[in-house]
């Protein structure tokens, strides 16, 4: 991950590589402005969000970004420029882009910082990116350089958890997660706790001892908090898979379903790339986050189907299928932030295939025991431009975890499969605390170039957890 240099200017200097100029469709329409417009037409330029059109003024190249509609533009169109604009640049040194009043900065360098990333880590011949540096011309107040910080701050976050997403699974080890986990704490205001196996055995952490059994790699559990400093602020935990790499255990995954698997620590990774952020926005909220650690492998002593667990807050799970491993070490995490007594708990997961069947790989779905708690995820979300959809979480479908043997299954049988699995993850947070799950399965990595990044890690859920910390408050009972 390499970020430009970006610079804020009352004018784009005359030698930047490259001019971004954000125009609506009815600019386009009205042919405002000094440019060739027979030479755009022939390109087909509308103006429609996310469109470009290269051409040159002058001694400048410079680059038209659509902006859709005037009466249509909201955050997500300024940050789709940004992203435009960066990926227009990424052959020359230098560029700028127009703001106005009007302009959502703080989306636009959300933009341009996500427009930018790379990942080229295992690319023997990967070049270092071209572009140094995005001038941002229009303004140069005190706000606008509180608001690149923080647009900069929250999309290098997302970038860093695309990093962790995007790493192979025999390099990015529970072992090495962890220690990225420990330079994200050596900020200011940063604490961390890091769980060994011995610690992990004596804590009875049951569902991440069961799934790590068919491992040669130990597992970790990290611990991370930011306090705010604020006498009387609400804590919010947050809590996310890490499964390094899932095998799918005895209940092995095809080739096909297990190629992408690296990415099955998109939630811890989605914490983490979160928690790197908070010293720089400074949020008056507390935050607590447990991040439990393991690959989901094959050994000698693998789990086996009918092992029961004991999980940390004592109920004990049969297990039906070893590839629904990661509501397992999230039962752990669940628990201990469960201890905590914070206000809300959030976790996050690429947990079930179902999710995606349900709605497609863009949704996240959304389950929660608290309406005040879930609606202020969904405006998080919608904030940040990323799509979630709450699902029901009903009662009448919990009898589908019942077991012979003991207190609960880890699956639900063959339909409702990501209702069922946020089910049995409500088992583990205690009474009386708001809750959301958030399924990530689709959108944690895609499979092409999509609106904001290239193919693989997406950073998703990064910027919503981000947003649901500063905004807050503590949900009312139900």
């Amino acid at each position: 991950m390499t970020t430009p240099e970006l610079k804020l200017s009352r004018r784009a200097p005359a030698s930047s590589g490259l001019h971004g100029v954000p125009m609506t469709s009815e600019a386009v329409s009205d042919e405002a402005g000094e440019f060739p417009w027979k030479q755009i037409a022939a390109q087909g330029f509308g103006g429609s969000v996310g469109e470009s059109c290269m051409l040159t003024v002058g001694d400048k190249v410079t680059c038209l970004i659509g902006l859709g509609a005037a009466d249509a533009i909201d955050a997500q169109v300024w940050r789709r420029a940004g992203v435009t604009l960066a990926r227009a640049a990424s052959r020359v040194k230098s560029a700028s882009i127009e703001v106005t009043g009007d302009s959502d900065l703080e989306a636009v360098v959300e933009g341009l910082v996500l427009g930018s990333y790379s990942y080229n880590d295992f690319k023997s011949d990967a070049k270092k990116p071209t572009l140094k540096t995005i001038t941002i011309a229009g303004t140069t107040s005190k706000k606008s350089t509180e608001a690149v910080a923080t647009g900069v701050a929250r999309a290098e976050a997302a970038c860093l958890t695309r990093d962790f997403v995007n790493e192979p699974g025999g390099s990015l080890t529970p072992e090495k997660f962890a220690n990225e986990a420990r330079k994200i704490a050596k900020q200011s205001g940063l604490t961390i706790k890091v769980l060994g196996l011995p610690e992990i055995k004596k804590a009875k952490l049951g569902g991440l001892l069961g799934v790590n059994r068919g491992s040669t790699l130990p597992p970790r559990l990290v611990e991370m908090s930011w306090r705010s400093g604020v006498r009387g602020a609400p804590t919010i935990a947050l809590v996310g898979k890490g499964i390094t790499f899932d095998a799918g255990g005895l209940s092995i995954k095809s080739t096909a379903g297990m190629s992408t698997m690296k990415c099955d620590m998109g939630g811890g990774g989605a914490v983490l790339g979160a928690m790197s952020a908070l010293p720089s926005l400074k949020p008056r909220v507390n935050v607590k986050a447990w991040v439990p650690m393991t690959d989901n492998m094959l050994g000698g002593d693998a789990m086996r189907m009918g092992d029961v667990l004991t999980m940390r807050n004592g109920k004990t799970v049969e297990v039906l299928n070893t590839d629904a491993e990661g509501r397992l070490i999230l039962a752990d995490g669940l628990s201990l932030a469960s201890e905590a007594k914070p206000d809300a708990i959030i976790d996050l997961a690429t947990l079930t295939g179902a999710a995606m069947v349900s709605l497609g790989k863009d949704y996240a779905a959304l389950m929660s025991n608290n309406d005040d708690f879930a609606a202020q995820v969904e405006a998080a979300a919608e904030q940040a431009g990323e799509l979630v959809w709450r699902m029901p979480l009903p009662a009448r479908y919990r009898k589908l975890l019942d077991s012979p043997l003991a207190d609960m299954k880890n699956i639900g049988g063959a339909y409702g499969g990501s209702i069922t699995a946020a089910l049995f993850l409500q088992e583990f947070v205690a009474e009386g605390i708001p809750w959301a799950h958030l399924d990530i399965a689709g959108p944690a990595f895609t499979d092409s170039a999509t609106e904001l990044g290239p193919k693989g890690g997406s950073g998703y859920a990064v910027r919503t957890l981000l947003n649901l910390i500063e905004n807050f408050t503590a949900p009312t009972d139900e």
